[in-house]
């Protein structure tokens, strides 16, 4: 007798939801949804018409290449508080970057593989100890005359380390003959963007297949240049200045070639406070700087 009811109870209830679920599609079909103020709408990014990178042309008209850009940029675009704080941070870092690449001939789009480096903080480490702004390993950093020990890492200058990049991709462009394959070399390596160039006989990146993460790495830096030398076009509309974005520090150089036994008595000495100088030269990794050698350091202080 239990049983029977149960069983009665629950098939009265299949059906009240079914009759339920019938109405609530009636009245779905019947009165179709219309957007209205309280909707958010989400508006996809489109990818320009024609892009290049160092001057070289980005087949967009290629369906895999279009669909490989729109993946990177509804990351970049859809990554509010990443792009945001690249978007400030480009307006400290870019001319420092730019000055560099322009002395050594190097082309300026290179500053947007910095930001796919490092997103433009100066103390970026990654997994495997890459460290910077351009993510130089040690032995890397070494190669390309870059100075890492215990005290002194120059892979934290911004200047030093940004001469060191230029070397790199330019030693890569001579052995590569293309500066997309030198951003992508940045990623897979020279002798293994070689391999896969030889391997599959084709010159252009955009022909070759690669693993998934040098497949993404050029279309990332691509997407970057998109958005960020066209930030409003993309959602982001603030204005860039001193006020909202991360300005240059205004700085003086002084120049040291003798041991500073305390460097928190040497920022006192000279004005300043331990962070200030920290800050300012994060390539010093100790509270003191044997200078053994007697080298000739800069070192950036507050402005007056």
């Amino acid at each position: 007798m239990k049983r029977s009811v149960l069983v009665l109870s629950v098939i009265v209830i299949m059906l009240s939801s079914m009759m339920f679920l019938g109405i609530s599609s009636t009245t779905t079909t019947e009165s179709p949804r219309h957007s209205d103020a309280n909707e958010m709408v989400v508006r996809l990014p489109q990818a320009p018409e024609q892009l290049d990178f160092c001057g070289e042309r980005v087949p967009l008209e290629r369906q895999d290449i279009k669909e490989s850009l729109d993946r990177e940029l509804l990351v970049t675009t859809f990554g509010h508080t990443g792009t945001i704080l690249n978007i400030k941070r480009s307006w400290r870092y870019f001319p420092i970057i730019e000055k560099v690449l322009k002395e050594n001939n190097v082309p300026e789009d290179f500053k947007y593989l910095v930001v796919a480096e490092s997103s433009l903080m100066e103390t970026a480490q990654s997994p495997a100890k890459a460290c910077g702004l351009w993510q130089f390993i040690e032995s890397t950093a070494k190669e390309y005359g870059l100075e890492v020990n215990n005290e002194v890492d120059e892979r934290y200058s911004i200047v030093k380390s940004s001469q060191a990049a230029c070397a790199y991709l330019k030693k890569a462009y001579d052995r590569l003959g293309s500066w997309t394959m030198v951003a992508a070399s940045y990623n897979g390596g020279m002798n293994g963007i070689s391999r896969a160039m030889s391997n599959q006989k084709q010159n252009s990146y955009y022909d070759i297949l690669f693993g998934e993460e040098t497949a993404r790495y050029v279309f990332r830096i691509l997407a970057y240049k998109v958005v960020l030398s066209n930030p409003e076009k993309y959602g982001f509309a603030f204005e860039r200045n001193d006020d909202i974005c991360y300005p240059l520090y205004e700085t003086r150089t002084i120049v040291v070639d003798t041991a500073i036994r305390d460097i928190a008595q040497f920022a006192i000495d000279n004005g300043t406070t331990y962070k200030q100088v920290k800050l300012l030269n994060r390539w010093l990794r100790q509270n003191q700087l044997t200078n053994s050698r007697h080298r000739s350091y800069e070192i950036l202080l507050p402005k007056d």
